[in-house]
């Protein structure tokens, strides 16, 4: 393993910021710092849950900051004191400039998107949503406005038509983490260069942060739409419709282009096999299910303990 000069710091908080984290402690870069979430209660018996990224930093020796507040001046003594030469930020909440802007060579942020495109909390989830056929990760110097700072190197990734939010998130956290040792690399030879990002943004996409509204099918909507929604939300948090009147979160489907012969929003099944739902230009067969109350499970096990009237 090749040593390297450039002392990081690296902030990150779930799973897909792990990845990005060992490929530099893998390059050799020192990391003299590891910054993520506090622990949170979880579970039925509200245990204390570390984040993946405080696991692996422990596991691997790495300091770890977990401050409630970045402005707390404790924790900036402390940030300081790391004198770290650049920060490395993936999945972490918003940063202040007091401390984005306080190593010399700034903070890099790796965002699942191919910038300017799909700025936001939920880049993944909404390209899916949005039927997009590519998708990817993009490294760039923070600054004032969210996901806006100069580009420093990007990574296209293609979107599978069946592909779901959850395979797409595994899929860009590992080219993420190679496309940051990429950056980092760059840096410390003197060859990265920054790119602006474009003024204009009338036409760009945007991935907000998804709501509970967000997930609720629209039956009126076309059969492509409704399934991407639904791959777009799987495996988290879900889209779901009412079925009787609980909750009914669908995870997988297929698709059925054939003339609607009910009113949108209406469902078939045979009691067994397969439940589908009319959308205003084909059915959408559900395959992985779950009803509010019970566990995620595939449609035949489903139709065992729900008796709906089959059709006729």
């Amino acid at each position: 393993m090749q040593h390297r000069k450039l002392k990081i710091v690296f902030m990150g908080t779930p799973e897909f910021a792990v990845g990005p984290l060992q490929a530099l402690h893998e390059a050799g870069y020192p990391i003299v710092g590891v910054i993520t979430a506090p622990d949170k209660p979880a579970g039925r018996g509200m245990k204390l849950q570390e984040s993946a990224v405080k696991q692996f930093a422990t596991r691997h020796q790495l300091r770890v900051l977990q401050p409630e507040k970045l402005k707390n001046p404790t924790f900036l003594e402390e940030l300081k004191s790391l004198n770290a030469d650049i920060q490395v930020v993936v999945a972490f909440r918003m940063l202040p400039e007091v401390v984005w802007n306080m190593p010399p060579l700034g903070t890099i942020n790796l965002h699942a998107s191919l910038l300017p495109q799909y700025r936001g909390a939920a880049p993944i989830n909404w390209a899916i949503i949005n039927g997009e056929k590519e998708s990817g990760v993009t490294t760039f110097k923070l600054q004032h406005d969210i996901d806006t700072g100069n580009i420093l190197f990007s990574q296209r990734v293609p979107i599978t038509e069946n592909e779901t939010a959850g395979e797409l998130h595994d899929a860009l956290r590992a080219v993420g983490a190679e496309l940051v040792v990429r950056t980092i690399d760059a840096i410390e030879a003197g060859t990265a260069k920054e790119q602006p990002q474009p003024k204009d943004n009338s036409a760009l996409r945007h991935a907000p942060k998804i709501f509970t509204e967000d997930c609720r099918i629209d039956w009126n909507k076309s059969l492509d739409e409704v399934y991407n929604l639904i791959r777009g939300l799987s495996p988290y948090p879900a889209a779901f419709t009412t079925l009787g009147d609980k909750n009914f979160r669908i995870f997988k489907a297929t698709r059925e282009h054939i003339p609607v012969q009910t009113e949108t929003g209406n469902h078939l099944t045979d009691g067994q096999y397969f439940l589908k739902f009319a959308c205003k230009d084909g059915y959408l067969s559900v395959t992985e299910v779950q009803m509010e109350g019970k566990k995620k499970m595939n449609i035949a096990d489903f139709l065992r303990g729900w008796r709906p009237a089959p059709i006729q």
